[in-house]
C-alpha cells in the first residue's frame, strides 16, 4: 500500500514547487559588466565637469603721466642708508597686496624714526586713488629700538601703522597718516611715537 502513495507523493511535491514563488531574475555576466562601465563613465564625467574653466585675466593698459621735474639741492645730502622695496605687480584698483614700487612713478625719500622705546613693525597703505599712476597696496619695514631709515616712497597718501613690541614683554599700536605730495622733493622726517605716527 505504501509503493500506491510514493508515486502520488512525488507528483504532489513537483506540483507544490511549481506553484511556488518565481525565482529573481539574475543579471548575465556581460549586464554586470556593463552597469559598472557605465557607472565609471558617470564618474569621470561628473568629476570632468565640476574642474573650474581657466579663464585667462585680459591685459590692462599701464597710464604714463609725463614725469615731474627733479629738485637738485644746493648742499650735498648727509650720506643716509637707503632702503630699496622689492617690486611686485598688483592689479589695478587690488590694493590688499604688495605695492609695485616700480610702476607708482615718481618718490621721495622719507626718514622713519622710531621713537617708542620698543621695536616697531610698520606697516604703510597707500590708498587707493591717491598715486597719480593707478597704483596701491602696503610696504611693509621693521625699525628696531631708535632706529632711524631712510626709505623711498612713491607719491600719494598712506596710512601708517605700527605694532610696538617692548623689551618688557608689553605692546601698543600706533597709527597716522603720511602725504607724500608731488611737490615734496626733499627728505622729510615721519616720526613713530608710543600712540601715534605724525609728520611733524
Amino acid at each position: 500500500m505504501l509503493r500506491k502513495f510514493i508515486p502520488v507523493l512525488a507528483i504532489a511535491a513537483i506540483l507544490l514547487a511549481a506553484c511556488g514563488q518565481p525565482a529573481e531574475p539574475t543579471l548575465s555576466p556581460e549586464e554586470v559588466s556593463g552597469t559598472a562601465v557605465a557607472a565609471a563613465w558617470t564618474i569621470v564625467a561628473e568629476t570632468q565637469a565640476a574642474i573650474p574653466t581657466n579663464t585667462p585675466i585680459p591685459p590692462t593698459e599701464t597710464p604714463t603721466p609725463t614725469p615731474l621735474p627733479t629738485f637738485t639741492p644746493a648742499e650735498p645730502s648727509p650720506t643716509i642708508e637707503v632702503v630699496v622695496q622689492p617690486t611686485a605687480t598688483t592689479a589695478k584698483g587690488k590694493c590688499e597686496g604688495p605695492l609695485n614700487v616700480a610702476e607708482a612713478g615718481p618718490q621721495s625719500n622719507v626718514r622713519l624714526e622710531n621713537e617708542t622705546g620698543g621695536t616697531v613693525t610698520l606697516s604703510l597703505h597707500l590708498g587707493e586713488g591717491t598715486n597719480a599712476f593707478g597704483q596701491c597696496g602696503f610696504l611693509g619695514y621693521t625699525l628696531t629700538k631708535n632706529q632711524k631709515l631712510v626709505v623711498s616712497l612713491p607719491k600719494g597718501v598712506y596710512f601708517a601703522y605700527a605694532f610696538i613690541n617692548y623689551a618688557n614683554g608689553d605692546t601698543s599700536q600706533a597709527s597716522g597718516y603720511i602725504n607724500n605730495r608731488v611737490g615734496d622733493n626733499h627728505l622729510f622726517a615721519v616720526k613713530i611715537k608710543k600712540e601715534t605716527i605724525v609728520v611733524p
